[in-house]
């Protein structure tokens, strides 16, 4: 495991992070759902490049799916 690896685990954890505690206080799933899944996949995805597309796409499916 490198640093940038781990770097950007960091980071799209902590977005998780907000985006499930944001759900959670708004009784919101959407973003409490892909808050959840940014904290998780990271373990399981070994290429950077697709952990980099994962947590982009994860992180902008609440701006864009609004229920």
């Amino acid at each position: 495991m490198d640093a940038a690896r781990v770097l950007w685990i960091v980071v799209f954890s902590s977005i998780g992070l907000g985006f499930f505690l944001y759900g959670k206080k708004q009784w919101k799933m959407v973003p409490m759902s892909c808050g959840l899944a940014l904290m998780i996949y990271p373990y399981f995805v070994s290429n950077k490049v697709l952990l980099v597309v994962v947590g982009v796409l994860l992180t902008a499916i609440p701006y864009f799916v609004r229920l």
